[in-house]
């Protein structure tokens, strides 16, 4: 799964952000398992994938914050 830039994550809807979201864990779950075998190639990837896993939810938070801010006026 490629990285995405944050307007391509702003554009995704609520639920399409958390399936990616879950992806995005699971890849890294999967790439950690691989590094102390050996299999993990390209170390760098898990620092893009915790860049990626924070890059969305930094944009759910953001929608929280509008949804707090239009609730209290």
């Amino acid at each position: 799964m490629p990285t995405q830039k944050v307007s391509e994550l702003r554009e995704l809807s609520d639920d399409q952000l958390a399936l990616r979201l879950e992806e995005a864990r699971q890849a890294l779950f999967n790439l950690r398992f691989q590094l102390p075998t050996g299999a993990l190639e390209r170390t760098s990837e898990i620092g893009v994938r915790r860049r990626e896993i924070a890059q969305i939810l930094t944009v759910a938070r953001e929608r929280e914050i509008a949804q707090e801010e239009m609730a209290n006026g």
